[in-house]
């Protein structure tokens, strides 16, 4: 029986299997997440199933964006990051940061986007209107590359904009209040903006555009080397939960852990990961995404910030920031 089993077992009632643990080089490590951002993952963080296959102590540690994640990794303070979005870990990659990708989270398309305020009655067919008005993004993260992408596509210049940095609740919060025009962002945050406004583009509009959206789990180059089986460890747990969601076993057993662990409703969780793709290992070590599929859609993104004056340059290659050894030994679990 592999492990991935042993832990849709568990979930059901099952002991695991003794002496599963991974010899680790460290008895302790801090994961990043996002709050209010609903994956599979967090039934097994809840219930303690990491630590019981990995044998270490887990600090589980919330974040509000993923560059805030590069800078916890760059410090030390945090060993692996859960979900940080491709833009994020491009600009720490390209600026130097020796992170690597290790999974592919989840794909998002219709869940991270920019938010028109109503009273401006902007959409497709007027979004020039928009240049002079006032903008809350998140720097650096998944969502600014969604904006840059989406105003170059309605030939919107940015130096027509006033760009404000802000984190998705303080900007859901700012176009609420109306102190900004539009925003841009992810989870719970888009829901409430999307309440005083409307989106620009729908996901698979965004996805015909080559606007894609997904995330990683990223970690320090170096922790990865010193820890090979302890990665892949977390990774097989982390599979064996998106395939109990995949297949709907797990669902409803999930659902009501999912959501208080997030901070939302039954309802929002069940909404959200609606428009929530988690692929299966195999499709992830396919060309679709890590293979071939993801560097290449690495380099297209730093070359948008490159373009844009957000970074000063990007790498020739983004193949050696992927390193899918824990994901395949994970998948041999």
């Amino acid at each position: 029986m592999t492990i991935r089993k042993l832990m849709l077992g568990a979930v059901a009632g099952a002991a695991l299997l003794a002496g599963q643990a991974a010899v680790a080089q460290v008895d302790e490590i801090t994961v990043a997440y996002f709050l209010e951002w609903p994956m599979p993952f967090q039934y097994a963080k809840v219930q303690g199933l990491y630590e019981e296959a990995m044998g270490v102590k887990i600090n589980w540690v919330s974040f509000d964006t993923g560059t805030a994640m590069s800078a916890a990794m760059a410090s030390g303070d945090v060993q692996l990051a859960v979900s940080q979005g491709v833009p994020p870990f491009v600009v720490a990659t390209s600026a130097g940061q020796d992170l690597v990708t290790l999974d592919v989270a989840v794909s998002y398309a219709d869940n991270d986007n920019c938010v028109v305020a109503s009273g401006l009655e902007i959409d497709q067919s007027n979004a020039a209107e928009l240049a002079g008005k006032k903008v809350a993004v998140p720097l650096g993260t998944a969502a600014h590359y969604g904006f840059l992408r989406q105003m170059d596509h309605f030939g919107v210049e940015l130096a027509s904009l006033e760009i404000v940095d802000m984190a998705p609740p303080d900007g859901a919060a700012a176009i609420a209040q109306g102190a900004v025009d539009m925003f841009c962002g992810w989870g719970g945050s888009l829901r409430r903006a999307k309440e005083f406004g409307n989106v620009l583009l729908t996901g698979a509009e965004k996805e015909a555009l080559g606007i894609l959206v997904f995330d990683v789990t990223s970690a320090p180059a170096g922790f990865v080397a010193e820890n090979p089986d302890l990665v892949a460890q977390f990774l097989a747990v982390t599979a064996a939960m998106n395939d109990g969601w995949n297949d709907g076993s797990m669902v409803e057993a999930m659902i009501p852990v999912i959501a208080q662990d997030s901070g939302m409703d039954e309802a929002a969780t069940r909404e959200t990961m609606a428009t929530f793709v988690f692929p299966s290992i195999e499709d992830q070590l396919s060309d679709r995404w890590l293979g071939a599929a993801a560097p290449a859609f690495m380099a297209g993104v730093a070359g948008v910030f490159v373009e844009s004056g957000s970074i000063p340059a990007a790498l020739d290659t983004y193949a050696g920031a992927i390193n899918t050894g824990p994901l395949a030994a994970a998948g041999a679990m």
